[in-house]
């Protein structure tokens, strides 16, 4: 079983990936905003984060920043309603392993998450 920290600051979106996440047996934290997510982050040691883009204070790039001080290998997938080139290309320089788009294919972040965690976790 995987710790996954899902962000975004729509609590409807939110609860979905919570619920969706948690009915594949893993442990799931939330955070509505990026501050949030850099506690969360630093207190629970998250195997794998989802972590939306767009989010008013502090969005997800700042965040990005800030988690990647105390851990730079935590495997981040960020997510966004916004198609845009340069923001995926920032968050994969700042070692984002992918870049989805809202609404989101729940069969390619299933696999997306899968794989990674395969990864992370040798199982």
């Amino acid at each position: 079983m995987a710790r996954i920290l899902i962000v975004d600051d729509e609590p409807g979106v939110l609860e979905f990936l919570e619920e969706l996440v948690a009915s594949r047996g893993h442990e799931v934290e939330t955070a509505g905003s990026g501050q949030e997510a850099v506690a969360k982050a630093r207190a629970w040691s998250p195997h794998l984060m989802l972590l939306d883009v767009r989010m008013p204070g502090m969005d997800g790039i700042e965040a990005l920043v800030k988690i990647r001080e105390f851990s730079p290998d935590l495997p981040v997938l960020m997510m966004t309603a916004v198609k845009e080139e340069e923001v995926a290309r920032q968050a994969m320089d700042l070692g984002a392993f992918d870049y989805i788009t809202k609404p989101v294919s729940l069969d390619r972040l299933e696999m997306l998450m899968e794989t990674k965690l395969i990864e992370v976790l040798g199982e």
